[in-house]
């Protein structure tokens, strides 16, 4: 292990930076978030790295570097485009037994700054000893995919309740079962979700009851898991992924994203084809319900977003009849991530001032719409669902008005490898679905944008 990892408490600590530019500017700002009290050094300064010096209250002096600086000084970091200055630094530095770092130069100093992670109080520090300071920041990035931003809030809690928690169970092993179960469960969702003062009154119950009585309720969490490609989904929706204790996912979920849910977990396909439902929308519901009360934490893994056209008010209002707790993630819904995909703006300026999600689901053979709003001047229309009813679509949009040589466009399996894009008219529309084989999940786009695919797409499967 080339260096020892610590944290060095710099709270009103005298630090001195040598050099005026970005870089300079950048290691002052992390100065500053430490509490530290700085002094810059350089003969030129950045005019915004100036104005920072005279907000902050930093000591500001232009002039050549002096050894004599050095006096008092606890920490220099040494950040000028001059490699022999930066050396002259860091050996007087180490002759006075000074912490000094010189940037993009390990060697030359006693200390590396890494990359950090801040969820205050909580700091992770990322380093590769000065080998790939790059691949350090890959590291970081990471983790914050990883690492809600409201985990300080959570330490922060935990450091408030640490001596009733050990006045109320004074062995280390219960200390560690009661707070594990606190930080994977319900009342550490409720802080991410900001339900701060919710989170505070069940911890203040649960720290009242017995250790035999403290056990962890289910939860349930309704997710969005985007129109397919997993780079898409949210910072929560892995997070839940990965705690959840059993996942009840949909048909239009792709499988590398079914495949990112915890291993253990049990997985549960409910998946809905046209006159094909392997579980009626009434029992899912139930299901969710029932696993909760068993006490586990369920994830229901929805393609798109939850709350468009993906029956997630249905769920959730017999969940809140039960008192069963519940959050949502919204996801990118399928209309907007193949739009995107396919190089089809939704809006714009030229060609589109408004945008229509509907759905081409059929009820007793026709499609229930109100066709006369559907066809109006600079409008977009994202049909969810609707090859199978294309023709029915197409007719009714001409009969109500629709150029019959209005673009329109087919984005089937948006956003993954095998994304394709079929573009035609209205009038020709239900021609694409039976000669490209089109299956689900597919997108159905209408309006003017369309136009614009062949100019604008950028995504090559």
């Amino acid at each position: 292990m080339p260096y020892f990892p610590l944290f060095l408490k710099l709270q009103d600590r005298p630090c001195l930076v040598v050099g005026g530019g970005e870089v300079a500017a950048r290691k002052t700002q992390q100065l500053l978030k430490a509490g530290a009290q700085v002094t810059v050094l350089a003969l030129e300064i950045a005019s915004s790295f100036e104005k920072t010096c005279q907000e902050n209250d930093i000591v500001l002096k232009k002039q050549g570097y002096d050894p004599a600086l050095l006096e008092g000084i606890e920490l220099v970091i040494a950040a000028t485009d001059n490699n022999n200055i930066n050396k002259q630094v860091a050996r007087d530095a180490l002759a006075k037994s000074i912490l000094v770092n010189v940037v993009d130069d390990p060697d030359s100093g006693s200390f590396i700054m890494p990359s950090v992670v801040d969820r205050n109080p909580v700091m992770i520090a990322v380093s590769t000893g000065g080998a790939s300071p790059v691949l350090a920041r890959l590291l970081r990035a990471r983790l914050e995919t990883l690492i809600p931003a409201s985990y300080g809030k959570l330490a922060s809690l935990i450091s408030r309740f640490r001596d009733k928690v050990k006045k109320q169970f004074p062995t280390i092993r219960d200390r560690r079962r009661f707070w594990e179960k606190i930080l994977q469960g319900p009342i550490a969702e409720m802080l991410y979700a900001g339900q701060e003062k919710k989170a505070l009154s069940l911890l203040e119950q649960q720290l009242d009851q017995d250790m035999q009585e403290f056990k962890s309720d289910g939860e349930v969490y309704l997710v969005g898991g985007g129109p397919g490609d997993p780079d898409l989904l949210t910072f929560r929706a892995l997070r839940l992924m990965q705690q959840a204790d059993v996942v009840l996912y949909d048909r239009l979920v792709a499988p590398e994203i079914v495949e990112l849910v915890r291993k253990d977990a049990e997985r549960i396909y409910v998946g809905k084809e046209r006159s094909n439902h392997s579980l009626p929308q009434q029992e899912i519901n139930q299901l969710l319900v029932d696993l909760a009360k068993q006490g586990k934490r369920v994830l229901r893994l929805k393609g798109g977003d939850p709350f468009i056209f993906g029956r997630g008010g249905e769920e959730i209002d017999l969940l809140s009849k039960h008192d069963i707790p519940f959050q949502i993630v919204p996801g990118i819904t399928a209309a907007s991530g193949c739009a995107s995909y396919a190089g089809i703006p939704l809006t714009h300026r030229d060609f589109a001032q408004s945008c229509l999600f509907i759905t081409g689901h059929l009820k007793d053979g026709s499609i229930n719409l109100n066709w006369s709003a559907l066809v109006q001047p600079q409008q977009t229309l994202a049909v969810y669902m609707g090859t199978h009813g294309v023709d029915v679509l197409s007719r009714e949009l001409m009969k109500h008005g629709m150029p019959d040589l209005t673009p329109a466009a087919i984005v089937q399996q948006g956003t993954t490898s095998e994304q394709r894009v079929y573009t035609t008219n209205v009038k020709e529309l239900p021609e694409i679905p039976d000669k490209y084989d089109i299956k689900p999940p597919s997108m159905i786009i209408i309006g003017d944008v369309v136009s614009l695919h062949d100019k604008l797409s950028w995504f090559k499967n």
